[in-house]
């Protein structure tokens, strides 16, 4: 997700695909283990969104 669609989304919407990208990037890490994978960029990018989506459900809760 890009950040111009965080900052769009409904806090429901950002729960959910928290949820969703903590589960793909166990499974990317879990496949990563098994047998290198052949874009491992993607284990960065998916911790990254997953820091982007925590983040943002961090500041709607102060506010």
């Amino acid at each position: 997700m890009k950040q111009s669609e965080i900052k769009n989304a409904s806090t429901a919407e950002l729960q959910e695909a928290f949820a969703e990208s903590k589960k793909a990037f166990t499974d990317l890490k879990m496949a990563h283990t098994i047998s290198p994978l052949e874009n491992p960029i993607q284990l960065r990018t998916q911790r990254r969104v997953i820091a982007r989506i925590a983040t943002e459900l961090t500041n709607r809760e102060v506010q």
